[in-house]
């Protein structure tokens, strides 16, 4: 078995330029924990922005700093008192402890679930960060049969899968997003709006009956334009605009409102069925991880970005 491992690492915050892979001892597990061999970790914008100093206060780093929640991967070791697992099943899960940018991760057990067969690798590491986080935000509205749901940045990680669990309760939804990701939104049944200048009447004539819920996963000016809409308050969600959660009174429920191993199992049981499916934008070695950020802080990725160590 090596005795070391491979992991991303910055020293300090900053830019993209702070990240390097290096090499570092191969973690075991304690009572209670499992050690993965990672397939498969998601890239958030989230990371990025602990990485540069943004959420300090929020999530303070201690350097030298590792990153990345959500994986997929095979189970390399188990610790004393663990059951139900194998070494070699295939799992998906998380850490709390920013280190899924790695060859291998140590979790506690419970914070990993079986990974379906049918389910993709990359699919499957994307669940926890984003997928969670889409199931929160639709939870929140409180989405029915027969609303008309809007959703801003609706080809992102996020919004492309609240799109497609709006899509499942039965909503008519509409995704404002680039022009490029027009046909993508219209082949999971949503009507697509593109953003920028005019984008309220642009909202009003797709939804004449008027709109029952917004979801914002972008940002920006989402949540005022959500109530010059007439959307009430209590069914407007941002996962971004914090301000604008304390100065309207807007929900602000996210990852931390359904981050579970039993949301992450739910999901995944939902995607290997094909309720819902994930875009993969691009994937990127662990090598390589200042490329895969270069891109995810562009903000115009469909879907998701992912390492493969």
């Amino acid at each position: 078995m090596a005795q070391t491992a491979r992991a991303v690492r910055f020293d300090r915050y900053g830019g993209i330029e702070e990240l390097k892979v290096v090499e570092i001892p191969r973690p075991s597990p304690e009572a209670g924990q499992v050690v993965v061999e990672v397939v498969a970790a998601a890239v958030n914008p989230g990371e990025a922005a602990i990485r540069q100093g943004f959420m300090h206060e929020q999530f303070p780093s201690t350097f030298p700093s590792g990153e990345g929640s959500d994986f997929a991967g095979r189970i390399a070791e188990i610790g004393a008192g663990v059951g139900g697992v194998a070494v070699g099943d295939a799992v998906l899960g998380f850490t709390d402890a920013r280190a899924s940018h790695a060859t291998h991760v140590v979790v506690p057990a419970d914070q990993v679930t079986r990974k379906p067969d049918a389910l993709d690798w990359n699919v499957a590491a994307t669940l926890y960060v984003a997928g969670t986080t889409a199931f929160a935000t639709v939870k929140a509205v409180d989405a029915v049969s027969g609303d008309t749901v809007a959703v801003s940045g609706a080809a992102g990680g996020v919004g492309s899968i609240a799109v497609q669990l709006l899509r499942a309760r039965g909503a008519k939804v509409i995704g404002i997003a680039g022009a490029d990701n027009h046909e993508w939104l219209r082949s999971v049944g949503v009507v697509p709006v593109a953003y920028g200048d005019g984008l309220i009447d642009r909202l009003r004539g797709a939804a004449p009956d008027g709109i029952d819920a917004f979801i914002d996963t972008f940002g920006a000016d989402y949540v005022d334009i959500a109530i010059e809409l007439g959307v009430p308050v209590d069914r407007i969600d941002t996962i971004i605009n914090f301000d604008a959660i304390s100065k309207h009174g807007v929900k602000g429920e996210g990852n931390a409102a359904a981050g579970t191993i039993d949301v992450v199992a739910e999901l995944a049981q939902q995607a290997a069925a094909g309720t819902f499916d994930v875009p993969i934008a691009a994937v990127y070695p662990l090598d390589d991880v200042r490329g895969a950020y270069r891109e995810l802080e562009r903000r115009h990725t469909r879907g998701k970005i992912v390492l493969r160590p």
